[in-house]
């Protein structure tokens, strides 16, 4: 491990490292989000209005950090969520998250805009969730489903809160399209960041192995994401449709986006296993509710009818604690480990997800509680509201 990486002791850290070697339009894709980005601010912040209660004595020498999961049993409350284009920020892309995800026993969420085909990611063998867009092709929708199937995915996520693309000005000002699209205006930047352009330019080429036998956007033609979900993703979804890939899937099935409590109750109804309460980063609606802020309410109507999943805004592991005894089943976050992934590869992602799990631990033993199910609302408070 090398220096630098030695010296991120937190998200924060290895946010500034990613910031050194990426050019900047590929930076400001992971790091920017919707409009004036109040929303993925919040999404941190809102943390902040909860303080934890701890109680001494208990005898917290070992600690259990397992938890119950869509069926499993993983060995951290909290997963990678799925992102797209992996292999933009790093070469290695979702391999080595995948990699990450099965030396802690937790989940990796693949997204449908993979850049590494289901076939090298069903050799990974830790748990895997598959990010699944609406699309108005409904035969590539089911493609991704049945290549899912035979390729023994654990668990199908259905993203709801892309009915149209948000308003990401970062991309807008630097360009960022999938596959990065060389200008005049970002070449500078493409040529400070040598090692990054080498390996872009050099190794396997670029692509979207989910879409490429469907489409050519984000494969050889060069498209905004936000142009893709306002293009290519049906804004028609409804109930209805939601219910029929639910039992076309048939297995443990999530809702990614919900954040109202009509919503958690409507994805009760139609059977789904889990809801992941998340607004994509701050990166589509801004002005709406952090997953946090909206979670107490979310658990009073739905909790113990559904597994609920707090996701996003997440950089500390008192931050995971706090979503856990509220009644959380587990926490998940994108920028958690993307930084890492872009500053480091493998090694990054590794060191990120130890130094959250150190975190996690140490947090316990302060509040003294052995395992995760001794967490309760008793050991929080908010300060307003």
């Amino acid at each position: 491990m090398n220096s630098k990486l030695k010296n991120c002791h937190n998200i924060d850290d290895f946010r500034k490292l990613a910031k050194k070697r990426l050019p900047f339009p590929v930076f400001h894709y992971i790091d920017g989000a919707a409009d004036d980005e109040v929303t993925m601010a919040r999404n941190t912040e809102s943390y902040n209005n909860c303080d934890l209660i701890p109680n001494v004595l208990r005898g917290v020498k070992d600690i259990d950090l397992s938890i119950n999961l869509f069926g499993k049993k993983l060995s951290l409350p909290f997963f990678y969520s799925p992102t797209a284009l992996q292999r933009i920020f790093h070469h290695d892309g979702e391999l080595a998250v995948g990699k990450a995800a099965e030396k802690f026993n937790t989940y990796f969420g693949i997204s449908s805009l993979s850049t590494v085909s289901a076939e090298k990611i069903s050799s990974l063998t830790g748990p895997k969730i598959f990010q699944l867009y609406f699309h108005k092709d409904r035969a590539l929708t089911k493609s991704m489903i049945e290549k899912c199937k035979e390729k023994k995915f654990d668990a199908l996520a259905l993203t709801v809160d892309t009915i149209t693309g948000g308003n990401r000005e970062r991309d807008l000002r630097t360009g960022f399209t999938s596959p990065p699209k060389f200008s005049v205006k970002s070449f500078f930047s493409y040529a400070f960041s040598p090692s990054w352009t080498l390996n872009y330019l050099f190794r396997e080429k670029f692509d979207l192995p989910f879409l490429s036998d469907y489409v050519g956007e984000g494969t050889s033609t060069a498209v905004s994401i936000g142009d893709y979900f306002s293009t290519m993703l049906d804004q028609n979804m409804n109930w209805n449709d939601v219910e029929k890939i639910r039992k076309d899937w048939n297995g443990p099935f999530c809702l990614k986006g919900i954040m109202s409590v009509e919503d958690a109750k409507k994805a009760v109804k139609i059977g789904a296993s889990a809801i992941m309460l998340s607004n994509h980063g701050g990166r589509q609606l801004d002005g709406g509710r952090a997953p946090f802020d909206q979670l107490k309410e979310i658990l009073d109507n739905v909790g113990g009818e559904i597994e609920v999943i707090c996701d996003g805004g997440i950089r500390r592991g008192t931050h995971i604690l706090k979503a856990l005894s509220l009644g959380a089943n587990a926490c998940s976050g994108g920028r958690l480990y993307l930084y890492a992934l872009a500053a480091a590869g493998f090694d990054g992602v590794i060191k990120c997800t130890e130094n959250l799990e150190s975190e996690v631990i140490r947090g316990m033993k302060l509040m003294g509680c052995k395992k995760i199910s001794d967490l309760s609302r008793k050991n929080i408070k908010f300060r307003y509201g």
